[in-house]
């Protein structure tokens, strides 16, 4: 997304237009093939112009990354197991399987599509902001819990590497990445 300096402005007529476009990309996706939506679709079906879009998106790429971010930012707190390590296993289970479905993977695609690192970024604090949930709790109960990068890297690297060239991994699998991060925060190391 294109943003003016000091970013948009919160709310008023700016988020309006943003959340009348993402919606409207939405419903259009959701309709019809991705090939065949474009920006002036979108515009009539947001009720702005072309040229507000392209002023604000730049191109398509981009705001189809932008609604996919969006799309990405969870909508709830991680499921509370009582325990860290059950936190980060019911968190990365659902977390691999959302991001391996079908919307899931294209997601990704779209965010990937964009130019620029903003979606990826937007994206992976959003992972971290999780993780880091989980292990407040676990450090609040007085639990060890793996560093948030050797969680990225030994937990949701090899989830996302593999949904984008590979098969997604199943709950098995998932668990013994997570099981891998906590033994070598054991040793000290990072897995």
């Amino acid at each position: 997304m294109v943003e003016r300096e000091g970013g948009p402005r919160p709310g008023g007529r700016s988020a309006r237009v943003q959340a009348s476009v993402h919606r409207a990309t939405r419903d259009l996706l959701a309709r019809m093939d991705r090939t065949a939506v474009t920006i002036p679709l979108i515009a009539a079906e947001a009720g702005v112009t072309p040229s507000t879009i392209y002023r604000r998106w730049g191109e398509l790429n981009e705001l189809l990354a932008d609604v996919a971010v969006e799309r990405l930012r969870p909508d709830m707190v991680p499921v509370e197991t009582g325990h860290g390590r059950g936190d980060l296993l019911a968190w990365a289970e659902q977390y691999a399987e959302e991001m391996s479905s079908d919307l899931g993977r294209e997601m990704i695609r779209d965010v990937l599509a964009a130019e620029g690192a903003a979606g990826p970024r937007r994206c992976c604090s959003y992972a971290r902001q999780q993780i880091a949930l989980i292990a407040e709790r676990a450090a609040a109960r007085g639990e060890a819990f793996p560093s948030l990068d050797a969680v990225l890297d030994g937990v949701i690297a090899p989830i996302l590497f593999r949904i984008l060239f590979d098969e997604a991994l199943g709950n098995a699998r998932v668990g013994e990445l997570v099981e891998r991060v906590f033994e070598g925060d054991r040793r000290g190391d990072d897995p």
